[in-house]
């Protein structure tokens, strides 16, 4: 796992956190609408979020396929690479 673009993830997403999810909750392994709470909308607003941040281009079968950290962490390394 790429800890620049994880703690980034991180900081992406403790925005959209609802009052009842903590930041330290956030890892890897974290689901963002079962364990973060974090609704469609606001998944929506991290995936644009996580465009801008990492200058790439996230296809609708990417966001069915983000459902934890570590799928997004996945798919943004996938991403990366791509545009080398």
């Amino acid at each position: 796992m790429n800890n620049e673009h994880y703690e980034k993830l991180k900081d992406i997403v403790k925005v959209y956190l609802p009052e009842d999810v903590s930041v330290n909750d956030i890892t890897a392994e974290s689901n963002f609408t079962k364990e973060l709470n974090i609704n469609s909308a606001n998944l929506v607003d991290i995936v644009l979020d996580v465009e801008d941040t990492f200058d790439i281009m996230l296809e609708n079968d990417d966001m069915n396929n983000m459902e934890t950290v570590n799928d997004a962490l996945l798919i943004i390394d996938k991403k990366l690479q791509e545009k080398q």
